[in-house]
């Protein structure tokens, strides 16, 4: 069994049944549960087909070990990281996020919702596997049970908003047969919101379109719907629901910068002073918006185990990633789409301007998205480009692959986590020039290829 190409930084994800099976998930749980010390932990599962089957083999290694397993069932990952939090337990939630239909996973965290990465756990984790796996030990199994929570989440949702403020607003969320469906419903019930649905069913086989926001394609849907019926917002949720992302009442989509930037205002208003984070590759209009509000803006590198450390560390409020993820310290440090709907929608309820209004003062540049490239050997070709760029005049930061920082401009170039892939990000003042930039940094990705 060949398990490292399924552990990957953050979590674990591979294609069902050929590298991630039943066999295989229970000596996760068998190894998972051996690692985090605890009498007992909760798992969870999102809709996709094979979830149940490798949610009980996860928990039936779990118990072999001797340790009790809580399940919630299907859940958002939110919503299952809020119940390590709650229960002060380790959690494990089976999802493959925005992956295809053929893929599934598992994220795993210790008590209180704490992250686990490679650094931190994961490769502990990955060899303790291996041994379960080759063991395949039999005897008495700890005790199992189901378990419901779904009130306390609702009333943890709600405490990040003075829900008594909100005002009637038109909002139609895009949940992509994912997760989204099952918690929209649940914590809008009872507010005074026109809430309409597109594509709720739970369904795994993601019939109507990828589960995938940050790709356009997969926004065009609620965008049309938007205007065709006078929405407020559009909200497009991911596979799990951890993230979302905001579409105007113009039907124009709201950057993960311009969503941090917007809610770290919101949350400096209610701890003034506090410190807030951002990861590398947000807009320069970050930290300059938290530096103006009275904040402290500390940069992080990108990903959830990296930013809840430095969350942990720094006692920070709010932390925000571009790519739709934003982490509270006051939900055990992790990341919620619903709670940063929520927060949105107070904002919202508080102005008596659109949205495309009150995200103006957060959009000050140009982004060119993520842009992937295939290259031989993503991290060679990083520090190929680094080496070009020394002597130059140049800042640059290693922090989490390569930030140029020309002044009027920056890139970040930095190998994908999951595939042969550098992600290339640059942000300058306008289109023309974010434009000419790519292409400049892109012949330079080749050059050093």
């Amino acid at each position: 069994m060949d398990t490292s190409v399924i552990f990957k930084a953050y979590d674990v994800r591979g294609t069902y049944p050929d590298q991630l099976d039943d066999d295989v998930a229970r000596a996760i749980g068998s190894a998972f549960a051996t690692f985090a010390q605890s009498p007992r932990l909760v798992v969870a599962r999102d809709m996709r087909v094979s979830g149940v089957a490798l949610a009980n083999a996860f928990a039936r290694g779990a118990r072999a070990v001797g340790v009790e397993v809580l399940d919630l069932g299907l859940a958002s990952t939110d919503f299952l990281y809020f119940a390590s939090g709650f229960l002060d337990v380790p959690g494990a939630m089976f999802t493959a996020s925005h992956n295809p239909a053929q893929y599934n996973g598992v994220k795993l965290c210790l008590a209180g919702a704490k992250p686990i990465s490679l650094e931190s756990g994961l490769i502990e984790i990955e060899a303790m596997t291996n041994e379960f796996y080759a063991a395949r030990a039999a005897g008495d199994l700890a005790p199992y049970s189901t378990l419901d929570l779904t009130n306390e989440w609702v009333t943890h949702v709600h405490t990040f908003a003075d829900v008594a403020a909100f005002r009637p607003l038109k909002i139609v969320a895009d949940t992509a047969n994912g997760m989204g469906g099952f918690v929209a419903p649940l914590v809008f019930a009872g507010l005074p919101f026109e809430l309409e649905i597109l594509y709720p069913e739970l369904d795994g086989t993601f019939p109507n379109h990828p589960a995938d926001p940050l790709n356009p394609e997969n926004v065009k849907d609620l965008q049309r719907r938007v205007l065709e019926t006078h929405a407020d917002l559009g909200l497009a949720f991911d596979g799990d629901a951890d993230r979302v992302f905001l579409i105007d009442e113009l039907a124009q989509p709201v950057s993960g910068s311009a969503t941090t930037a917007m809610v770290a205002s919101a949350m400096l208003k209610r701890h003034p002073g506090a410190t807030i984070l951002y990861n590398l590759i947000c807009s320069k209009s970050v930290p300059e918006v938290i530096s103006e509000e009275g904040g402290v803006a500390l940069k992080t590198r990108v990903g959830h185990s990296y930013i809840k450390q430095v969350m942990a560390e720094s006692g920070a409020v709010f932390g925000g990633e571009h790519s739709g993820h934003y982490y509270y310290r006051d939900n055990y440090r992790a990341d919620s789409g619903i709670i940063t709907a929520f927060v949105v929608l107070e904002l919202m309820s508080e102005s008596e301007k659109p949205l495309s209004e009150l995200v103006k003062p957060f959009q000050r540049y140009v982004d060119s998205g993520e842009i992937n490239t295939e290259v031989t050997n993503p991290a060679e070709t990083v520090e190929r480009v680094a080496k070009t760029l020394e002597g130059s005049g140049v800042s640059v930061d290693l922090l989490d692959g390569l930030t140029a920082d020309y002044g009027s401009w920056w890139f970040n170039l930095r190998p994908s986590n999951t595939e042969p892939l550098l992600r290339l990000n640059v942000e300058a003042n306008d289109d023309a020039s974010c434009r000419a930039h790519v292409k400049e940094v892109l012949a330079l990705i080749k050059e050093n290829d």
